[in-house]
């Protein structure tokens, strides 16, 4: 099939997902005078992944730890568009990584002086000895992640931390990982520094990462965010509309309904996997390829308590295996309007996140044991503290995993899609994590809407080399 012109000047736009991406590309097509889309999303509401919820308790939750903050102007200028001054509530960055007995500031290999000596000891002298091997050779560019942490960091550090951290977040061993995506997400580190931390005269430690300073909406969690930006559409924006087939040929998505609605060109930003699935005649080897991307199920245990927001932390880290939840974020000293009554001398709240396999049978009432057990036992909440509510959010399609055949998959699958006017973008259309942040998500929003009524180049293309600056927050 030849590919299509890259001007539309005529013709329909169906946007599948109304998430960040798909809703900023329904709010670019309408800024640049293009109004003949329409934008159909399968849950009641809009929001997507970045949605957030209100429990009976009163306690809001958003659908993971999500951390608003932005590489791209643009992502600013919306947020300025949708909020006053004064609902955004802006916050530095405190984060610490449960060690043995104590809290070590985030990121954990740059701050290896605050270890116990022994531990301390056995991290610098590793990492010294690859920094020497790497002066002489370097780390093949394929290196599988494991590869890569060892020779980035040394065995230490990876025993200690990046590989039971790791294997705790992705639920799949390093070794089957590729490294390509790493970039910003995992922090570097500076020998010398490390020496000269331990000397006690260094220097305060650098704040590291983009996400070094965040904002939270005053109210309503991340999710209030995209729904002004939904409120605003002017626009086909339907709701509980979920599409169970796609026809390029006759160029058609069919819905739950049996509606059918046709399309010129087609943005899809829901997994690339059941979008395969969906799409007739995809050849049996492009659907193998989408079929070998993994990605993560995630449970959301939101822990509300009658007990005051006393900590000042923002969110911690947890590789130990006997904690079933990889993060917890301090969603009270977020916004206080994330507990009942915008009450923090009364109520406090932390959202735990634990990684499973995708299709795994989940008792709920005993992970809201375990992840309340463990909040008590490493201190964020007193021994006493009344339960005042416990919410769970199953996030089937949480993260998109980096597996060392990821980039071969994608480099089948999204062209042949893409020449038939199927355009799949966001965290997931993309499956690449490295660029799976809202600020990413809605900037191919924008960038595919530029694409197809003015031709222009996106700058976050769906297979680009993953080398690109990318937000750091999970390692």
């Amino acid at each position: 099939m030849p590919r299509r012109p890259h001007t539309l000047r005529f013709g329909k736009i169906v946007i599948l997902g109304a998430g960040p991406c798909g809703l900023a590309c329904a709010d670019e097509l309408t800024r640049l005078g293009y109004r003949g889309w329409t934008l159909l999303e399968a849950a009641p509401v809009a929001g997507g992944l970045a949605a957030s919820v209100v429990d009976p308790a009163g306690f809001t939750w958003d659908l993971g730890g999500h951390v608003v903050f932005s590489h791209f102007g643009e992502f600013d200028r919306l947020l300025a568009e949708l909020f006053a001054p004064g609902e955004l509530l802006h916050h530095d960055r405190s984060s610490y990584v449960r060690f043995r007995d104590r809290w070590v500031p985030y990121p954990f290999q740059q701050h290896l002086q605050d270890l116990p000596a022994e531990d301390a000891e056995a991290c610098v002298h590793d990492l010294l000895d690859v920094a020497c091997r790497r002066r002489e050779q370097r780390l093949p560019a394929d290196a599988d992640f494991a590869t890569w942490l060892h020779g980035m960091y040394g065995s230490g550090l990876v025993e200690r931390f990046f590989g039971p951290y790791n294997t705790k977040v992705w639920v799949m061993p390093p070794e089957q990982m590729g490294s390509s995506w790493v970039a910003e997400r995992v922090a570097p580190v500076n020998p010398d520094e490390i020496l000269t931390a331990f000397s006690g005269t260094a220097p305060p430690a650098r704040c590291w990462g983009p996400n070094s300073t965040f904002v939270c909406p005053s109210g309503g969690g991340t999710g209030e965010i995209w729904r002004r930006l939904a409120t605003r559409l002017e626009g086909d924006l339907r709701t509980g509309a979920r599409v169970v087939a796609v026809d390029p040929e006759a160029r058609t998505v069919t819905l739950a309904s049996g509606e059918r609605i046709g399309f010129d060109y087609l943005v899809a930003t829901g997994p690339l996997n059941r979008l395969t699935t969906m799409t007739a005649g995809v050849p049996s080897s492009v659907r193998a390829s989408a079929g070998r991307l993994r990605h993560t199920t995630v449970a959301v245990v939101g822990l509300g308590y009658r007990a005051p927001t006393t900590d000042e932390r923002s969110w911690l880290y947890f590789p130990q295996k006997n904690v079933p939840f990889y993060r917890a974020t301090n969603f009270s000293k977020y916004a206080p309007a994330n507990v009942p009554g915008a009450d923090t001398d009364t109520f406090s709240a932390w959202m735990t996140e634990t990684s499973m396999f995708p299709r795994t049978h989940l008792s709920c009432s005993r992970l809201i044991s375990a992840c309340d057990r463990s909040v008590r036992c490493h201190g964020l909440v007193s021994e006493h503290a009344p339960l005042a509510s416990a919410h769970t959010e199953l996030i089937e399609y949480a993260y998109p995993v980096p597996t060392l055949d990821r980039d071969a998959a994608l480099a089948e699958v999204v062209p042949w899609l893409e020449t038939r006017g199927i355009y799949p973008r966001g965290r997931f259309g993309t499956w690449r994590y490295e660029i799976g942040n809202m600020d990413h998500a809605v900037k191919m929003g924008l960038d595919i809407a530029r694409r197809l009524v003015n031709g222009t180049a996106e700058e976050l293309p769906a297979t680009a080399p993953a080398a690109v600056a990318v937000a750091g927050g999970r390692v």
